[in-house]
């Protein structure tokens, strides 16, 4: 197991107007304050592509494709050749070229990797997405590349495959690293870091429900994990600021055919790049391959 960092691993601050915002919305009427907190909830930050990640970005080939289920387009990076493929997925505010380590690690051991930017991130077009989104995405990524042998996703990432193959993702195993669990529990999280009262929360799931037609605990990792017939490996990091530990806990707890693999020190992205992590991936992947 990696050795505990001796840097404490902080969690990502929200801006000052934003906490204010969302004060004055509320101060004014709950309506108003649900309704900004959805707004924020739904749209991602653009982060610009950091130079690590650059042999990726510039290695790959890039496609725009069309998901015809949510009407959006989004950029695919093909990455590698093999006719084994692995399919990444980043996390929320994350891009296609996030993983890259772990990109790099399976082309090494002869995989093509595919990943993408989902709606409104990275090079995708768009201000605003939500789970369902990334799912629908994956879906349609799997009708035009073929079946995939994994699938690795990252945070709402590992959300969203676990949720895939739910809903008729056709791959051998899937790894989950740092992945949310319960949806009202990452809505309180939400409410609470916004500076707002629980009940606010409970507002904002009624909205989505009523917006989308459809029960938001119906996503829940744990109960698509309870469904999930493939071996699935969960990583977390015990002191992961963004996604509790327990979340990683309660995941595999579900899981049929589960293993579960804990570090220290690496926080909620650092994990990503972590060799330690990386083997553990690698010998997950290629177990009685």
């Amino acid at each position: 197991m990696p050795k505990k960092s001796p840097n404490p691993v902080k969690s990502l601050k929200i801006p000052l107007f934003i906490l204010l915002s969302s004060k004055l919305c509320a101060f004014i009427s709950p309506k108003l304050a649900t309704l900004y907190a959805a707004r924020l909830f739904t749209t991602p930050i653009k982060h610009k592509v950091p130079k690590r990640e650059l042999d990726m970005d510039t290695a790959s080939t890039q496609k725009t494709i069309h998901i015809p289920a949510i009407d959006k387009n989004i950029t695919v990076y093909e990455y590698g050749k093999s006719e084994k493929k692995a399919l990444l997925v980043h996390g929320w505010s994350g891009r296609g070229t996030q993983l890259f380590k772990i990109a790099d690690a399976l082309i090494e051991k002869g995989y093509a990797v595919v990943s993408f930017d989902a709606p409104a991130h990275g090079k995708s077009k768009g201000n605003s997405t939500i789970m369902s989104e990334f799912i629908e995405s994956i879906l349609e990524i799997e009708k035009l590349y073929g079946t995939f042998e994994i699938a690795i996703g990252h945070s709402l990432g590992g959300m969203s495959v676990l949720n895939s193959v739910k809903s008729g993702l056709n791959i051998k195993k899937a790894v989950v690293i740092g992945s949310g669990d319960k949806v009202q529990d990452i809505l309180d999280d939400f409410i609470f870091k916004l500076g707002l009262k629980p009940e606010i929360s409970i507002h904002l799931r009624d909205y989505f429900e009523n917006k989308y037609e459809v029960k938001m605990d119906a996503f829940s990792a744990y109960k698509a994990a309870a469904k999930t017939e493939i071996p699935v490996l969960v990583i977390h990091d015990k002191d992961d600021p963004e996604v509790p530990v327990k979340a990683g806990i309660h995941i595999h707890k579900h899981l049929k055919i589960g293993s579960l693999f804990l570090t220290e020190g690496l926080g909620h992205r650092k994990v990503l790049g972590n060799q330690s992590v990386i083997k553990k991936i690698i010998e997950f992947i290629q177990y009685n391959d």
